[in-house]
C-alpha cells in the first residue's frame, strides 16, 4: 500500500486556499486530519479525499 502525503502547503492549494486556512481548519478541526511528524503536519492525500466527499455529499441536503 502506498500512501501519499501532502504538507499544509499542498493541501491548500490542492482546495485554493492558503496555508493558514488549513491550519484553521486543523484547529478548529474541521479538515482533513492531518499527523504532525516532527515540527511538520503532514496529510493523507485519500483522507483529504474522502473529507472533500463528505462536504460535497453534505452540500446536496
Amino acid at each position: 500500500m502506498t500512501v501519499r502525503l501532502l504538507t499544509t502547503e499542498e493541501v491548500a492549494e490542492r482546495f485554493r486556499t492558503s496555508p493558514a486556512t488549513v491550519r484553521y481548519w486543523r484547529h478548529m478541526g474541521i479538515g482533513p486530519a492531518g499527523v504532525r511528524v516532527g515540527r511538520r503536519v503532514l496529510y493523507d492525500e485519500a483522507e483529504c479525499d474522502r473529507w472533500w466527499e463528505s462536504k460535497v455529499a453534505n452540500s446536496d441536503r
